[in-house]
């Protein structure tokens, strides 16, 4: 793998970080589009700006594309230019220089929280958020040039990820749990949840960079542990060394609120089921995700974000 040129975009984000860190270890030359300006290496750092300019010919062996707007406070405009706009130029761009390989980072979100498990032939929702949308109208441009030969693409879609350094929902939870709150989640055990930690998806983009079956597939991705709210809780609370103090609320009550403060959406993923079956992407592949649940776990409360 160090012979290897690669390209990361959304660098400086929660996976690019991750991904940057290992890559570099493994002695591969990486290059990186960011807007954040306190790396080193700046030689090795351009701007989207830089990429896209008509005199920009530097060649990589793979693109590996991770900018985008993964949680809700993005607006319409600004998801659709960030989830679909640039992808599709990114990708145009990488056509145009004949780059080899492009990987794109999806998500499991295009499809709808469900109790039955979720395979790589299964539809995608109908009933998709913005943010999600425009992710999958990204995927399909790419499947677009790929089937006609431009350039082999591999695109993972993902559920929650998490690890060292992680934000938003999780990090909350994780802090709440850590300062030894009660927590009304004892009841939810009835759901499962796909989650991935940062680990074991920087390990599977590893394979897909140079697995000769990767190219113009889709891949689900998962840790292959799936967990309850109620266990997730319990295992926070492990490796935190913290007693698990979740009280037994019962789910009726979650649903009952969820329509009295028109939140149904926030309830559903906090109930609901959301499971992916990597039986695909461990066969073609043949990986095995390296790290356990647990170990994500520790690392993830490790250094919660406080943000």
């Amino acid at each position: 793998m160090n012979h290897l040129k690669v390209l990361i975009t959304g660098s400086d984000g929660f996976v690019g970080q991750h991904l940057f860190n290992e890559l570099i270890s493994n002695g591969v030359t990486v290059y990186r589009i960011s807007n954040s300006t306190d790396y080193f290496n700046q030689d090795k750092k351009f701007t989207f700006e830089q990429f896209f300019s008509p005199a920009f010919n530097n060649n990589f062996d793979v693109v590996i594309h991770l900018a985008g707007a993964a949680h809700r406070t993005f607006s319409d405009e600004e998801a659709r230019n960030t989830n679909f706009i640039l992808t599709k130029k990114v990708i145009d761009k990488c056509i145009n220089l004949k780059i080899p390989k492009f990987i794109f980072l999806s998500t499991a979100n295009i499809y709808q929280e469900q109790v039955s498990i979720i395979h790589i032939t299964s539809d995608v929702s109908s009933n998709l958020l913005n943010t999600n949308y425009n992710k999958l109208l990204a995927e399909n441009y790419i499947m677009s040039k790929s089937d006609k030969g431009f350039i082999d693409s591999v695109i993972i879609r993902s559920p929650l990820i998490y690890g060292e350094n992680v934000k938003a929902n999780f990090a909350s939870l994780m802090r709440f749990v850590a300062k030894g709150l009660p927590l009304p989640f004892r009841c939810i055990k009835k759901n499962k949840r796909s989650l991935i930690s940062v680990y074991n998806l920087v390990d599977l983009i590893k394979v897909c960079i140079e697995h000769p079956k990767a190219a113009n597939q889709v891949f689900l991705a998962s840790d292959d542990n799936d967990l309850s709210t109620s266990e997730m809780v319990a295992l926070m609370a492990k490796v935190q060394h913290k007693k698990n103090l979740a009280l037994p609320v019962p789910v009726w009550c979650f649903k009952l609120a969820g329509k009295l403060l028109n939140k149904n959406d926030v309830v559903d993923r906090l109930i609901g089921s959301l499971q992916l079956d990597i039986t695909h992407t461990k066969n073609t592949l043949n990986w095995v995700p390296p790290y356990s649940v647990e170990h994500g776990f520790k690392l993830a409360a490790k250094k919660p974000s406080i943000k």
